[in-house]
Protein backbone atom coordinates (compact mmCIF):
# COMPACT_ATOMS: atom_id res chain seq x y z
CA UNK A 1 0.00 0.00 0.00
CA UNK A 2 1.11 3.48 -0.76
CA UNK A 3 0.62 5.83 2.34
CA UNK A 4 1.29 9.43 2.51
CA UNK A 5 2.06 10.49 5.62
CA UNK A 6 1.62 14.58 6.42
CA UNK A 7 2.83 15.92 9.38
CA UNK A 8 3.35 19.43 10.98
CA UNK A 9 7.11 19.14 10.99
CA UNK A 10 9.78 16.85 9.57
CA UNK A 11 10.27 13.81 12.34
CA UNK A 12 14.16 14.25 13.07
CA UNK A 13 15.59 14.89 15.47
CA UNK A 14 13.33 13.43 18.37
CA UNK A 15 13.26 15.89 20.73
CA UNK A 16 9.51 16.40 20.89
CA UNK A 17 6.65 13.69 21.18
CA UNK A 18 4.90 13.71 18.02
CA UNK A 19 8.45 13.64 16.11
CA UNK A 20 8.71 10.19 18.25
CA UNK A 21 5.45 9.01 17.66
CA UNK A 22 5.57 10.12 13.51
CA UNK A 23 9.28 8.53 13.71
CA UNK A 24 8.45 4.99 15.28
CA UNK A 25 5.03 4.53 13.12
CA UNK A 26 6.45 5.33 9.52
CA UNK A 27 9.93 3.23 10.51
CA UNK A 28 7.17 0.10 11.30
CA UNK A 29 5.05 1.28 8.58
CA UNK A 30 7.47 1.29 5.87
CA UNK A 31 8.56 -2.77 6.25
CA UNK A 32 4.65 -3.82 4.38
CA UNK A 33 4.06 -0.38 2.75
CA UNK A 34 5.25 2.52 0.65
CA UNK A 35 5.90 5.44 2.49
CA UNK A 36 5.48 8.90 1.20
CA UNK A 37 6.57 11.82 3.73
CA UNK A 38 5.21 15.39 3.55
CA UNK A 39 6.34 17.39 5.98
CA UNK A 40 6.06 21.63 6.47
CA UNK A 41 8.83 23.37 8.18
CA UNK A 42 9.11 26.52 9.73
CA UNK A 43 12.81 25.92 10.36
CA UNK A 44 16.29 25.19 8.88
CA UNK A 45 15.84 21.39 8.81
CA UNK A 46 18.59 19.22 10.76
CA UNK A 47 21.37 17.72 8.15
CA UNK A 48 20.77 14.16 9.43
CA UNK A 49 16.75 14.04 9.22
CA UNK A 50 16.74 13.01 5.26
CA UNK A 51 19.60 10.96 5.58
CA UNK A 52 17.53 8.86 8.96
CA UNK A 53 14.48 8.84 7.07
CA UNK A 54 15.57 7.90 3.70
CA UNK A 55 15.77 4.16 5.14
CA UNK A 56 11.92 3.80 5.44
CA UNK A 57 10.38 6.27 2.58
CA UNK A 58 10.51 6.11 -1.15
CA UNK A 59 9.87 10.31 -1.35
CA UNK A 60 10.35 13.18 0.94
CA UNK A 61 9.11 16.35 0.52
CA UNK A 62 9.54 19.04 2.74
CA UNK A 63 7.41 22.52 2.28
CA UNK A 64 8.54 25.94 4.17
CA UNK A 65 6.23 27.71 5.85
CA UNK A 66 8.04 30.80 6.40
CA UNK A 67 7.55 33.27 9.45
CA UNK A 68 6.93 36.19 7.15
CA UNK A 69 3.59 34.85 6.11
CA UNK A 70 2.58 34.46 9.91
CA UNK A 71 0.85 37.41 10.62
CA UNK A 72 -1.21 37.26 7.44
CA UNK A 73 -2.00 33.59 8.97
CA UNK A 74 -3.15 35.22 12.10
CA UNK A 75 -5.35 37.96 10.75
CA UNK A 76 -7.03 35.18 8.31
CA UNK A 77 -7.39 32.34 11.06
CA UNK A 78 -8.88 35.38 13.86
CA UNK A 79 -12.18 35.55 11.20
CA UNK A 80 -12.59 32.52 10.09
CA UNK A 81 -12.69 30.77 13.09
CA UNK A 82 -10.52 28.62 12.84
CA UNK A 83 -7.90 27.51 15.74
CA UNK A 84 -4.77 29.21 16.00
CA UNK A 85 -3.00 25.76 15.97
CA UNK A 86 -4.08 25.70 13.00
CA UNK A 87 -3.45 28.58 11.35
CA UNK A 88 -0.38 28.60 12.51
CA UNK A 89 0.38 25.56 10.04
CA UNK A 90 -1.51 26.77 7.44
CA UNK A 91 -0.58 28.70 4.22
CA UNK A 92 -2.22 28.47 0.74
CA UNK A 93 0.90 28.16 -1.00
CA UNK A 94 1.76 24.82 1.15
CA UNK A 95 -1.80 24.07 0.12
CA UNK A 96 -1.31 24.33 -3.36
CA UNK A 97 2.16 21.65 -3.42
CA UNK A 98 0.04 19.21 -1.12
CA UNK A 99 -2.84 19.09 -3.78
CA UNK A 100 -0.28 18.55 -6.19
CA UNK A 101 1.67 15.75 -4.70
CA UNK A 102 -1.42 14.02 -3.93
CA UNK A 103 -2.63 14.08 -7.47
CA UNK A 104 0.90 13.40 -8.50
CA UNK A 105 1.86 10.01 -6.41
CA UNK A 106 -1.85 9.01 -6.06
CA UNK A 107 -1.53 7.55 -2.59
CA UNK A 108 -3.57 4.87 -1.66
CA UNK A 109 -4.35 6.32 1.81
CA UNK A 110 -3.72 9.40 3.53
CA UNK A 111 -2.26 9.75 7.03
CA UNK A 112 -2.73 13.15 8.76
CA UNK A 113 -1.32 13.64 12.06
CA UNK A 114 -2.58 16.08 14.49
CA UNK A 115 -5.56 18.20 13.68
CA UNK A 116 -3.32 21.27 13.21
CA UNK A 117 -2.88 19.71 8.98
CA UNK A 118 -5.75 17.88 9.21
CA UNK A 119 -7.29 21.17 6.82
CA UNK A 120 -4.79 20.40 4.08
CA UNK A 121 -6.64 17.41 3.45
CA UNK A 122 -9.55 17.41 5.06
CA UNK A 123 -11.69 17.72 1.69
CA UNK A 124 -9.76 14.68 0.04
CA UNK A 125 -11.47 12.08 -1.03
CA UNK A 126 -8.79 9.64 -0.38
CA UNK A 127 -9.18 6.88 1.90
CA UNK A 128 -7.43 8.85 5.19
CA UNK A 129 -6.94 8.64 8.87
CA UNK A 130 -6.50 11.43 11.58
CA UNK A 131 -4.20 11.15 14.34
CA UNK A 132 -5.92 13.32 17.19
CA UNK A 133 -2.81 12.25 19.10
CA UNK A 134 -3.78 14.28 22.31
CA UNK A 135 -7.02 16.75 22.70
CA UNK A 136 -5.58 20.13 22.04
CA UNK A 137 -8.54 21.62 23.43
CA UNK A 138 -8.06 20.31 26.75
CA UNK A 139 -4.57 21.67 26.69
CA UNK A 140 -5.77 24.85 26.35
CA UNK A 141 -8.16 24.66 28.94
CA UNK A 142 -5.77 23.68 31.38
CA UNK A 143 -3.06 26.26 29.86
CA UNK A 144 -5.55 29.25 30.74
CA UNK A 145 -6.17 27.47 34.50
CA UNK A 146 -2.31 28.60 34.99
CA UNK A 147 -2.10 31.87 33.20
CA UNK A 148 -2.34 35.37 33.19
CA UNK A 149 -5.21 37.27 33.29
CA UNK A 150 -4.09 38.37 29.60
CA UNK A 151 -3.03 35.15 28.02
CA UNK A 152 -5.95 33.47 29.83
CA UNK A 153 -8.28 35.11 27.69
CA UNK A 154 -6.38 34.13 24.94
CA UNK A 155 -6.32 30.77 25.84
CA UNK A 156 -10.07 30.48 26.62
CA UNK A 157 -10.43 31.94 23.24
CA UNK A 158 -8.03 29.23 21.83
CA UNK A 159 -10.36 26.33 23.54
CA UNK A 160 -13.48 27.10 22.64
CA UNK A 161 -11.96 27.20 18.60
CA UNK A 162 -10.27 23.80 19.05
CA UNK A 163 -13.64 22.21 21.02
CA UNK A 164 -15.12 23.39 17.54
CA UNK A 165 -12.56 22.51 15.45
CA UNK A 166 -12.03 19.20 17.00
CA UNK A 167 -15.64 18.06 16.91
CA UNK A 168 -16.26 19.38 13.11
CA UNK A 169 -13.16 17.61 11.63
CA UNK A 170 -14.24 13.81 13.26
CA UNK A 171 -16.36 14.01 9.90
CA UNK A 172 -13.91 14.69 6.86
CA UNK A 173 -11.69 11.56 8.07
CA UNK A 174 -12.84 7.87 7.72
CA UNK A 175 -10.84 6.71 10.69
CA UNK A 176 -9.57 8.73 14.02
CA UNK A 177 -6.44 7.32 16.43
CA UNK A 178 -5.90 9.08 19.53
CA UNK A 179 -2.68 7.64 22.04
CA UNK A 180 -5.11 6.93 24.87
CA UNK A 181 -8.28 6.24 26.43
CA UNK A 182 -8.95 9.16 28.97
CA UNK A 183 -7.98 11.73 25.89
CA UNK A 184 -10.87 10.10 23.71
CA UNK A 185 -12.95 10.02 26.52
CA UNK A 186 -12.63 14.18 26.47
CA UNK A 187 -13.16 14.16 22.81
CA UNK A 188 -15.86 16.84 22.04
CA UNK A 189 -17.86 14.26 19.70
CA UNK A 190 -20.71 12.09 20.01
CA UNK A 191 -19.72 8.77 18.68
CA UNK A 192 -15.90 9.07 20.32
CA UNK A 193 -16.27 5.49 20.60
CA UNK A 194 -15.31 5.02 17.22
CA UNK A 195 -11.98 6.28 17.66
CA UNK A 196 -9.50 4.06 17.89
CA UNK A 197 -6.53 3.74 20.61
CA UNK A 198 -3.20 3.48 19.26
CA UNK A 199 -0.77 3.89 21.79
CA UNK A 200 2.80 5.26 21.91
CA UNK A 201 5.40 2.63 21.90
CA UNK A 202 9.33 2.61 23.36
CA UNK A 203 12.17 1.04 21.49
CA UNK A 204 13.18 -1.61 24.05
CA UNK A 205 16.26 -2.42 21.80
CA UNK A 206 17.55 1.21 23.00
CA UNK A 207 16.26 1.74 26.52
CA UNK A 208 17.21 -1.29 27.99
CA UNK A 209 18.69 -1.56 31.79
CA UNK A 210 21.93 0.05 31.98
CA UNK A 211 24.81 0.01 34.68
CA UNK A 212 26.30 3.11 35.75
CA UNK A 213 27.82 5.37 38.33
CA UNK A 214 24.91 7.55 39.80
CA UNK A 215 25.74 11.54 39.32
CA UNK A 216 22.19 12.84 40.61
CA UNK A 217 19.21 11.49 42.70
CA UNK A 218 16.37 12.81 41.04
CA UNK A 219 15.58 13.43 36.89
CA UNK A 220 13.39 14.78 35.13
CA UNK A 221 13.68 14.79 31.17
CA UNK A 222 11.74 16.79 28.07
CA UNK A 223 11.32 19.25 25.70
CA UNK A 224 11.85 21.87 28.52
CA UNK A 225 10.40 24.83 26.12
CA UNK A 226 7.13 22.82 25.87
CA UNK A 227 4.73 24.41 28.73
CA UNK A 228 3.56 20.98 30.81
CA UNK A 229 6.98 20.22 30.69
CA UNK A 230 8.42 23.63 32.23
CA UNK A 231 5.28 24.01 34.64
CA UNK A 232 6.66 20.63 35.89
CA UNK A 233 10.16 21.35 35.88
CA UNK A 234 9.35 24.68 38.27
CA UNK A 235 7.03 22.95 40.11
CA UNK A 236 9.57 19.67 41.12
CA UNK A 237 12.81 22.30 42.08
CA UNK A 238 10.95 25.28 43.75
CA UNK A 239 8.34 23.06 45.18
CA UNK A 240 9.10 19.43 45.92
CA UNK A 241 12.90 19.45 45.85
CA UNK A 242 13.03 21.75 48.71
CA UNK A 243 11.55 19.05 51.13
CA UNK A 244 13.58 16.97 49.58
CA UNK A 245 16.64 18.80 50.72
CA UNK A 246 15.61 19.12 54.19
CA UNK A 247 15.99 15.53 55.54
CA UNK A 248 18.92 14.76 52.54
CA UNK A 249 20.54 18.30 52.55
CA UNK A 250 23.30 16.79 49.31
CA UNK A 251 20.18 15.19 47.41
CA UNK A 252 21.19 16.62 43.53
CA UNK A 253 18.78 16.97 40.44
CA UNK A 254 18.97 16.84 37.04
CA UNK A 255 16.64 18.62 34.65
CA UNK A 256 17.67 17.16 30.78
CA UNK A 257 16.24 17.80 27.94
CA UNK A 258 16.20 20.62 24.48
CA UNK A 259 15.06 24.13 24.17
CA UNK A 260 14.85 25.18 27.91
CA UNK A 261 13.09 28.03 28.32
CA UNK A 262 14.39 30.64 30.60
CA UNK A 263 11.88 30.18 33.07
CA UNK A 264 13.80 26.38 33.60
CA UNK A 265 17.28 28.20 32.97
CA UNK A 266 16.70 30.14 36.08
CA UNK A 267 16.17 26.89 38.24
CA UNK A 268 20.00 26.14 37.90
CA UNK A 269 21.74 26.16 41.29
CA UNK A 270 24.68 24.08 43.07
CA UNK A 271 22.79 21.07 43.67
CA UNK A 272 20.18 21.21 40.47
CA UNK A 273 21.54 21.05 36.35
CA UNK A 274 20.11 22.28 33.69
CA UNK A 275 21.60 20.13 30.29
CA UNK A 276 19.88 21.67 27.51
CA UNK A 277 19.69 19.35 24.27
CA UNK A 278 21.74 15.65 24.68
CA UNK A 279 22.90 13.61 22.12
CA UNK A 280 21.95 10.58 23.97
CA UNK A 281 19.34 10.89 26.80
CA UNK A 282 19.75 7.66 28.00
CA UNK A 283 22.78 8.75 29.92
CA UNK A 284 20.40 11.04 31.36
CA UNK A 285 18.65 7.74 33.27
CA UNK A 286 21.25 5.71 33.45
CA UNK A 287 23.50 8.03 35.53
CA UNK A 288 19.76 8.97 38.17
CA UNK A 289 18.48 6.68 40.89
CA UNK A 290 14.89 7.92 40.61
CA UNK A 291 12.75 9.51 37.80
CA UNK A 292 10.06 11.29 38.13
CA UNK A 293 7.41 13.17 36.22
CA UNK A 294 5.21 15.67 38.23
CA UNK A 295 3.03 16.81 35.63
CA UNK A 296 0.11 19.45 36.33
CA UNK A 297 -1.23 19.85 33.02
CA UNK A 298 -0.51 18.65 29.35
CA UNK A 299 -2.15 15.39 27.72
CA UNK A 300 -1.64 12.43 26.58
CA UNK A 301 0.82 9.40 26.96
CA UNK A 302 4.36 11.09 28.55
CA UNK A 303 7.02 9.07 26.27
CA UNK A 304 9.40 10.10 29.37
CA UNK A 305 7.45 7.79 31.58
CA UNK A 306 7.67 4.92 29.02
CA UNK A 307 11.21 5.43 28.15
CA UNK A 308 12.53 5.55 32.39
CA UNK A 309 10.38 2.24 32.96
CA UNK A 310 12.31 0.30 30.15
CA UNK A 311 15.53 1.25 31.67
CA UNK A 312 14.04 -0.09 34.99
CA UNK A 313 14.08 3.02 36.87
CA UNK A 314 11.43 3.51 39.89
CA UNK A 315 9.45 6.24 38.91
CA UNK A 316 7.01 8.96 40.68
CA UNK A 317 4.44 11.02 38.43
CA UNK A 318 0.84 12.45 38.89
CA UNK A 319 -2.73 11.33 38.48
CA UNK A 320 -3.05 12.84 35.82
CA UNK A 321 0.05 11.59 33.96
CA UNK A 322 -0.79 7.74 35.26
CA UNK A 323 -4.27 7.73 33.43
CA UNK A 324 -2.91 7.47 30.44
CA UNK A 325 0.01 5.35 31.46
CA UNK A 326 -2.25 2.67 33.40
CA UNK A 327 0.17 1.10 35.61
CA UNK A 328 -0.41 -0.28 39.23
CA UNK A 329 0.18 2.33 42.38
CA UNK A 330 2.66 1.62 44.85
CA UNK A 331 3.44 -1.66 43.04
CA UNK A 332 5.11 -0.15 39.26
CA UNK A 333 4.83 3.22 39.68
CA UNK A 334 4.37 5.94 42.63
CA UNK A 335 1.67 9.23 43.03
CA UNK A 336 2.15 11.83 43.82
CA UNK A 337 -0.74 15.11 44.36
CA UNK A 338 0.97 17.12 46.45
CA UNK A 339 4.67 18.59 46.69
CA UNK A 340 4.72 16.78 50.46
CA UNK A 341 3.45 13.62 48.74
CA UNK A 342 6.19 13.66 46.17
CA UNK A 343 8.79 14.68 48.41
CA UNK A 344 8.30 11.63 50.60
CA UNK A 345 8.30 9.47 47.86
CA UNK A 346 11.85 10.10 46.60
CA UNK A 347 12.97 10.27 49.88
CA UNK A 348 11.44 6.77 50.95
CA UNK A 349 13.21 5.46 47.99
CA UNK A 350 16.30 7.09 47.94
CA UNK A 351 16.85 5.62 51.67
CA UNK A 352 15.36 2.45 50.62
CA UNK A 353 17.04 0.32 48.19
CA UNK A 354 14.91 -2.70 48.08
CA UNK A 355 11.88 -0.83 47.86
CA UNK A 356 13.63 1.12 45.16
CA UNK A 357 14.44 -2.16 43.09
CA UNK A 358 11.47 -3.86 43.38
CA UNK A 359 9.18 -0.89 41.95
CA UNK A 360 12.06 -0.62 39.30
CA UNK A 361 11.98 -4.50 38.21
CA UNK A 362 8.09 -5.02 38.69
CA UNK A 363 7.65 -1.31 35.86
CA UNK A 364 10.38 -2.52 33.88
CA UNK A 365 8.12 -5.72 33.45
CA UNK A 366 4.77 -4.02 33.23
CA UNK A 367 6.17 -1.54 30.36
CA UNK A 368 7.80 -4.23 28.47
CA UNK A 369 4.54 -6.01 28.23
CA UNK A 370 2.17 -3.05 27.07
CA UNK A 371 4.18 -0.76 25.25
CA UNK A 372 5.96 -1.77 21.70
CA UNK A 373 6.07 0.46 18.66
CA UNK A 374 5.53 -2.66 16.59
CA UNK A 375 2.61 -3.58 18.63
CA UNK A 376 0.89 -0.47 18.63
CA UNK A 377 2.23 0.46 14.97
CA UNK A 378 0.16 -2.67 14.10
CA UNK A 379 -3.54 -1.82 15.12
CA UNK A 380 -2.42 1.63 13.08
CA UNK A 381 -1.70 -0.66 10.25
CA UNK A 382 -5.03 -2.55 10.32
CA UNK A 383 -7.60 0.84 9.58
CA UNK A 384 -5.44 1.71 6.61
CA UNK A 385 -6.80 -1.66 4.52
CA UNK A 386 -10.81 -1.05 5.83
Amino acid sequence: MKIFVLLSRIPFPIEKGDKLRAFHQIRCLSKNNEIILCALSDSPVNPEAIKNLEAFCSEIHLIPTRKSGLIWSAVTTFFNGNPFQVGYFYRLSAQKRINSLIEKCRPDHIYCQLTRVSEYVKESKISKTLDYQDIFSLGAKRQAESSSPLMKIFYMMEYRRLLRYEHDIFAKFEHKTIISLPDRDVLPHPSRNEVVIVPNGVDHEYFSPTAAEKTHDIVFTGNMGYPPNIDAAWFLAKKIFPEVLKQIPHATLLLAGANPSLKVQTLRSHNITVTGWLPDIRESYSKSRIFIAPMRIGTGLQNKLLEAMAMEMPCITSLLANQALGAKETEEILIGNTAKEYADHIINLLKNKSKSESLAKKGHTFVKREFSWEKSTALLEALFVI
